[in-house]
This record gives C-alpha cells, structure tokens and sequence, in this order.
C-alpha cells in the first residue's frame, strides 16, 4: 500500500510540474523577429515560418523568415560595427568583463531558455537546464577568462630584427548552427569569436530559433555593442545560402550535415574564399572488449549514449561494437536498460527521451527503421512511433542486432534512439569495423587493458576518443572530427585559432 501510494505521490507532484512549466511557457512573451543592429525587426518581405513544438505537433509562434536582404542588412550592420572599433577595439579585460556580465545574465534566465529549448525542439527540460544551460554558462566564462591570457608572440631571430606574430580578429563571422542542441553550439562559436574581437552573423536552425533570439538580447543587456551579435532565422536555402555566399563575411562556421557542409565550401569557392571550418556529425563505435569492466556499467553508458537526447546528438554511440564472447550477457543488459527509459513529454521530470524535433525527421528515422529490417537486421527492441494520441513526434528506444558493418543503418548517421549491434573476434576486427564509416567524430573502447586501450584509441581515427565512459567532456578540451566529420574545432584554447589571423611584422632595427 504505502509503494502505490508512494508511486501515486510522485505521479501527481510530475503533472504539478508539467502544469507549472505549461503555464510559465505560456506567460513567456517570445522573441520572434530577427535581431539586428541591437534592436528586433521584421523581415523586409514580412515572412514568418511557423514553429510547431514537437512535443504536441502545436503552433507556438510565427517566427521572422529572413532572407538573402536580410542577411545583407545583418552582414552592413556587422560590418560597421568592427570597423568602428567600438568591439575589436575595446581591451582584452573589457570585452572579458561583458562577457562575464553575459554568462551571468544567462544564468539568470536559465529556467526561461531551458523552457525555451525544450518545447521548441523536443528535449526534457530537466536535460535542457543540466546540460545545455549549464554547459552554455562554461563557454562564455571559460573564454571570457582566456581573452586576457593570451600571448602574442617573438619570433627568434637575428639580433638586428624584431619579428612579432601577432592575432588580428577575422573581422565578420556567420555562424550556422543545428537544431539539436540550439544554444549550447551557438554560443561554442559566438563566445571565442567575440572573446578575440569579432563580429557575428548567427543563424539558427528554423526548428529551434527561440534560444538565440533571447540569447541576443541578453547579449546587449550584458553590453555587447549593437550589431556586433546579430540574429537572423530563416531556411537554409535562402538565410543560409546568403549568409555563406556573402562577400563581406570572412569566415563561416558550421554545424550540421555533410550534405549542407559541402554546400558551404561551394558557397565560399564561388564568392570571396571565406574561411570555413565544419562539424558534420559522426556514427560514434562504442567496442566493448571482453576483458571491460563492470558490463552493467557499460550497458547503462550504451543506452545513454544513444538514447540522451533522443539520439540526436552527432557523436551519439549509434553502433555497439561488441566482442563475441561477452555479447549475449551485455546485450541483455542494454536491452534491460532501453525498457527502463521512459519515453515522454518532454516537460515531464520523468523524462528521459523526448520528441523528436519534427514530423519530418520522425520519418526520416523511421524509415531507417524499415530499412535495416529489410536489410535483414534483427529488431530487439522498439521500432515503433508511440504517443501518437499527443501529437508529437516519439519515438520508443531502438535496439537492432545482427547488423552488418555494410548495411545503411551500420554507415549512415540516423540521428535518433537507433541502436546497431555488431560483433567482432579480435581487435584488429574491431578497428576495421569501427573506422569503416566515412565519419571520424568519437569512439569509445571499453577494457581493463591499458595497453590495449592505448592502442585502440591510437588506431581508431576519431577526434575523441572515450575509456571507459562515454560523452564526458569538458569546455577545455577540442571537439571535432577526421574525415567526412570535418575540420576545426569547437572548445577549448584551439577555437580561438579559426577566428582570429596571424600577421607577421618585420622591423629592421
């Protein structure tokens, strides 16, 4: 009696916070329009794109559309503001301090910008304020603080001359961002491009615009100059080809597909060879040898490696590579921890997997789905959209064994709860399957060897590599990926490089 009653207790105070955060979403007064020059104004051709949540298939707001126009009045404002010196010119410690001014600000408002994300794109929002939020906050301190501890340099040369290398900052920078994490990766590159001097053309994903509407404004309330940080939603044909076809803009930076990453190089090739550097997703191993330890532990970082966020994270451990000898017993083991996870309103607390972000990528995944079962992969697990009766777009955790390392489900990046299992004899099995995608971006190997997983680590070709734990990181460390995951990285002191110029100065003396 006292479980059930227990089990009641917990369910109400659940739907207690679901009504309060309905509620305080619904009081929200959105930003809509695009952000330019320090103020919001409609598009020129009136055009708006309608935000439909994912977690109720429900209109919330008709959001400014901009257009190539647009993009060239953000681009004129960015423009005038770094050459007016009234950002670049500023000190180190200045620009630190608004900087810092901004983190706390968005620590503020936290609960209103995870409430933001997670109805406009599907997540819990108890992941949206942990994660996001908090690794939001990480990025603007952590380059705030490295804007004044960074050194210019001498280089050694004969006595009669003075060779300094010093950092100039590109001047405007177009920052294209996805939808799966809409703040988090906005602000890995807004904060080291304005840390350095320079100023910002955002354009979000037109499924998950809200965040950096706000975000734009806390941004000037913090003391960025107008037009330094400009926001302009719109479609990837229109917005985003303008942004990266624009003359005046002197780099771009992207995340997102492969197929969209491609498209930027074109776009600089055929305007003025504007710097690009690309993040395009991964289809992340995780090998399990059989020596790893703890196999309970490793089935519970499988299923939240690709069951976080609703798998729609880039470098989500989408294959299980696992060795023969100890498959069957893991394999129960995650498959006993994707019926733990709880499918549901993303503004449940009992959450773990939300919506998908649109009816269009719900079946996109799904096909991926039909597909594998075609291709003669067996279904553990799941397969299934549920919650239908909501209007949203959910999909139950997915676990498909005897995958093949040539079938589509096994190369290509599916971006949801979609895990393939595969199995190998020896190590040099593993590392041929692990690097035989075209991605590179993270892997994960999983032994009590030290030796062998300094091997493994140094012959799978990612850009992360995990021991035995999966997803940890930090803002001090690079992210990025090898191969078709792209080059650059977001994070760390090596972000900086991409937004900033060496310049040589030669004095004779």
């Amino acid at each position: 009696m006292t479980a059930t009653v227990d089990t009641q207790a917990a369910e109400a105070q659940a739907l207690a916070r679901r009504a309060e955060l309905e509620k305080r979403f619904a009081g929200l007064s959105l930003a809509t329009q695009l952000y330019i020059d320090g103020r919001r104004v409609d598009a020129l051709s009136g055009a708006t794109l309608e935000r439909i949540s994912p977690r109720d298939g429900r209109l919330i707001a008709h959001v400014s559309a901009g257009d190539a126009e647009d993009v060239d009045r953000a681009v004129a404002s960015a423009r005038r503001a770094f050459e007016s010196g009234c950002w670049s010119g500023r000190s180190p410690r200045q620009r630190r301090q608004v900087l810092q001014r901004l983190a706390r600000l968005v620590e503020e408002h936290a609960e209103e910008l995870a409430l933001l994300e997670s109805v406009d794109m599907g997540k819990p929002y108890t992941d949206a304020l942990a994660v996001d939020l908090r690794v939001t906050v990480q990025a603007l301190d952590f380059y705030a603080e490295a804007v004044d501890k960074s050194y210019d340099e001498v280089a050694p040369t004969d006595r009669d001359t003075l060779a300094t290398i010093t950092r100039e900052p590109l001047g405007v920078v177009g920052a294209v961002v996805p939808w799966n994490f809409p703040l988090m990766m906005a602000v890995w590159k807004i904060a080291p491009a304005l840390a350095v001097g320079n100023a910002v053309v955002l354009k979000p994903a037109e499924q998950s615009p809200l965040t950096a509407l706000r975000f734009a404004e806390l941004a000037t309330e913090a003391g960025v100059p107008d037009g330094i940080l400009n926001v302009v939603p719109g479609f990837g044909p229109t917005a985003g080809a303008a942004l990266g076809r624009h003359p005046d803009v002197d780099a771009i930076t992207f995340t997102g597909s492969g197929e969209v990453g491609r498209l930027f190089m074109r776009y600089s090739a055929e305007s003025n060879i504007k710097q690009v550097s690309l993040e395009l997703g991964g289809k992340s191993p995780q090998v399990v040898l059989p020596d790893a330890p703890d196999l309970n532990g490793v089935a519970k970082a499988i299923a939240g490696g690709i069951f976080f966020n609703q798998g729609e994270v880039c470098s989500a451990g989408s294959r299980l590579l696992v060795h023969r000898a100890v498959k069957d017993e893991l394999l129960e083991l995650v498959v006993e921890a994707s019926r733990r996870t709880v499918v549901g309103d993303p503004l449940d607390p009992r959450t773990s997997v939300g919506a998908l972000v649109e009816a269009k990528h719900l079946e996109r995944v799904l096909g991926y789905v039909r597909g594998a079962v075609d291709d003669g992969a067996r279904l553990l697990v799941g397969g299934n959209r549920v919650l239908e009766e909501t209007g949203g777009y959910y999909l139950e955790p997915t676990i498909f064994d005897q995958v093949d390392p040539g079938m589509r489900i096994a190369q290509q990046e599916v971006f949801g709860p979609v895990l393939s299992v595969l199995t190998f004899e020896d190590t040099d099995q593993a590392v041929r399957i692990a690097n035989g995608t075209d991605y590179g971006l993270a892997a994960a190997v999983w032994t009590k060897d030290l030796s062998a997983a300094h091997r493994m680590a140094r012959a799978i070709r990612a850009g992360t590599v995990w021991v035995n734990c999966f997803d940890e990181s930090d803002i001090t460390v690079p992210f990025g990926g090898y191969a078709q995951s792209g080059f650059g990285r977001d994070k760390s002191l090596h972000a900086l490089e991409k937004y900033t110029q060496l310049k040589t100065t030669w004095i004779k003396l």
